[in-house]
């Protein structure tokens, strides 16, 4: 009996044990749906930050590169001083009328980095404000807001409707609140026509030119045009560097968050939308790459906006590229603005 207890336990199952043989196969990929190649290759060139032995290499080439330049431009003025006053005359202007424009450029590069931290300071402290609930901190950024956008026509009845009711409100949410709806609402629209202009030229260059460069090429020169002009919807007015440094930020956000890969949303919208994009890989992967561009804009808004979105949500790439398309592809008018 002893035995008998102690013996290992059978249990009759009634339907047989999973095997190898039996188990269902794998899914595949939907072979159809178009790859946002350029999109992709576009944003992790763009957000790939450089070794840093890349970076010493590049420092001291450009530093050898301008002193040979300025040696150079030094013994040829001089020379020429030498040989024929005159002309040595002429060249001396033409060299310190070139260092006086390269230097007015470079002072507006400072003062546009200067205006891009301002506006990150501004949502900061915003941030800050809604969290702690703290009126007087918001107070300031509203404040700051309409020393901001003071001067601008589009935003002076705004202007004049948010001083008429902000003494009326006393909690910081309520402040902000009011701020978005009155000031940043209207700058929100014509960020999101900048995002709409963008998607529809990358969607369309995709759909219509087959050359694989001239998609990387016109995906990234939109995608950057596009956050410099959202960055000056909202105030920043970024120059050439400061333009590449939000480019830098928006992209590496959405390569290391994974949102640069085509997300259940833009599946759904393109299992339900345009017949051409079934039809033809180049007119599904311009929408895609058109969607992959409403979504870098959103990011972009994000980034560029002085106030974080409190009463208002962000708006959603489904609704951008169905108005962005309209008219370019059949994308399906009607379907629900689901959040990106």
């Amino acid at each position: 009996m002893s035995d008998a207890k102690n013996g290992p336990v059978l249990i009759e199952l009634d339907t047989p044990a999973e095997s190898p043989a039996t188990a269902p196969p794998v899914p595949e990929p939907d072979p159809a749906l178009p790859e946002p190649a350029a999109m992709q290759i576009a944003a992790r060139l763009a957000a790939r930050r450089p070794s840093r032995l890349g970076r010493w290499f590049w420092g001291l080439a450009g530093a050898l590169v301008s002193f040979v330049a300025s040696i150079a431009a030094w013994n040829f003025v001089t020379t020429l001083l030498a040989q024929n006053p005159v002309l040595g005359l002429i060249a001396t202007v033409l060299v310190a009328a070139f260092l006086i424009v390269l230097a007015i450029i470079a002072l507006r590069e400072l003062a546009a980095f200067a205006r891009l931290r301002r506006v990150d300071r501004l949502q900061s402290a915003a941030e800050a404000a809604a969290a702690r609930d703290d009126l007087e901190g918001a107070r300031g950024v509203v404040a700051s807001l309409k020393r901001l956008y003071r001067g601008r026509d589009e935003l002076a009845w705004g202007l004049d409707r948010l001083a008429a009711r902000e003494g009326e409100l006393f909690d910081a949410d309520g402040l902000l609140a009011l701020t978005e709806a009155e000031l940043i609402a209207p700058l929100d629209l014509l960020a999101t026509r900048e995002i709409e202009a963008a998607a529809r030229q990358v969607a369309t260059v995709t759909a219509i030119v087959p050359i694989a460069l001239a998609d990387l090429a016109t995906a990234l020169t939109a995608n950057i045009r596009m956050i410099r002009r959202i960055a000056e919807v909202y105030g920043g007015r970024s120059g050439a560097l400061g333009s590449w440094r939000l480019t830098r930020a928006v992209l590496t956000h959405l390569v290391a968050t994974g949102a640069v890969a085509v997300g259940d949303d833009l599946i759904g919208s393109l299992a339900g939308g345009s017949v051409l994009s079934k039809l033809s890989r180049r007119f599904g992967e311009g929408v895609v790459n058109g969607a992959l561009t409403a979504r870098v804009g959103v990011a972009a808004m994000e980034v560029c906006r002085p106030l974080p979105f409190v009463a208002r949500s962000r708006p959603s790439v489904t609704a951008i590229l169905s108005r962005a398309l309209a008219g370019v592809f059949d994308t399906g008018k009607g379907r629900g603005d689901s959040q990106a």
